[in-house]
């Protein structure tokens, strides 16, 4: 694939920074790989390299961005450390930390997770796809938690038709600012791309979007705060990000669809996959896996005077 040019118009009512810009319209940046394009002279403002990645944009520029082709090859192994919560002949589930990416994508050529697990079980190379092996879910950068990689082609089948038929069960912990209109609820918002932000998602109408359901119940009630418990139904990108923000309680920390600044001590949203319930290759009955709140957000939820124990 050759390099591609971007055109984008900046038309936004408020002065925003350069670097956040470029990486909220392009979904496979993330904002440290813009400042580095900009950086590298690979972007320009109304035709002139900007002298700064954090210029402020006013309001009518035009932006020019040469993105680089991505790189292509086979899948290194890398010895990076994992969390492993339980493996056998068939699949490995690893505890994530926030700001590990789960696979190579632009900008992020090495040091995901699938560079670390198959380091960890060669076995898996080219399951499931050459560029994802082993994957059959996913969860964001800056989301922790379990995930589980299929370590052959018919573990790969099984569980990519558990998750399919909603026979995987992913519980998620969630920590919002201000409270969600009911203790516990359903959410029925069908997501699509936003219009208006590329790299953003958004609650569309159905024609739009991809249906998605999650489910909510509360925790814990803070004076400002909730602890949520929620079980996603469907896997649509940034689904409980999208879907509580759009209850109008969105997940602490996330600057993307909630605050631009975080209420509480926190360098990442307040999302933890917890819980995954589902049947293993082989076995007839279910399986639960958890995994605790990482020390990051224990310490907030401490400062809150609340605790993870359900």
């Amino acid at each position: 694939m050759d390099e591609r040019r971007v055109t984008l118009h900046f038309k936004g009512d408020l002065p925003q920074r350069l670097d956040r810009f470029v990486g909220e319209s392009l979904p496979e940046l993330s904002r440290a790989q813009a400042q580095r394009l900009i950086k590298q002279g690979r972007v320009r403002v109304d035709g002139v390299p900007p002298r700064k990645t954090g210029m402020l944009l006013s309001g009518g520029e035009t932006i020019e961005i040469h993105v680089p082709a991505p790189q292509l090859g086979k899948l290194q192994p890398e010895d990076i450390p994992l969390d492993v919560i339980f493996e056998n002949e068939d699949v490995l589930v690893v505890n994530k930390p926030a700001g590990m990416v789960v696979h190579p994508a632009a900008g992020h050529a090495s040091g995901t997770l699938v560079h670390a697990a198959l380091a960890h079980a060669p076995e898996m190379e080219g399951v499931g796809g050459e560029k994802r092996p082993g994957l059959v879910h996913r969860l964001d950068k800056n989301t922790s938690g379990l995930i589980i990689l299929a370590k052959n082609d018919r573990a790969h089948r099984m569980l990519q038709e558990q998750f399919r038929l909603r026979k995987a069960h992913k519980i998620y912990l969630a920590l919002t600012d201000g409270h969600p209109p009911t203790p516990q609820g359903r959410i029925e918002a069908p997501i699509g791309r936003d219009p208006a932000h590329r790299k953003r998602m958004a609650v569309v109408p159905a024609h739009k979007g991809r249906p998605a359901l999650s489910e909510y119940r509360t925790l814990q009630r803070f004076d400002h705060h909730s602890l949520l418990e929620v079980r996603i139904l469907t896997g649509r990108t940034h689904q409980i990000r999208v879907h509580l923000a759009f209850l109008g309680c969105p997940v602490v920390g996330d600057t993307v669809y909630g605050r631009r600044k975080p209420t509480l001590p926190l360098s990442r949203h307040f999302l933890h996959a917890f819980r995954l319930t589902l049947t293993l290759p082989g076995e007839e009955t279910s399986r639960t896996f958890e995994a605790p709140l990482p020390p990051d957000l224990q310490f907030v939820l401490e400062r809150l005077g609340g605790d993870d124990r359900r």
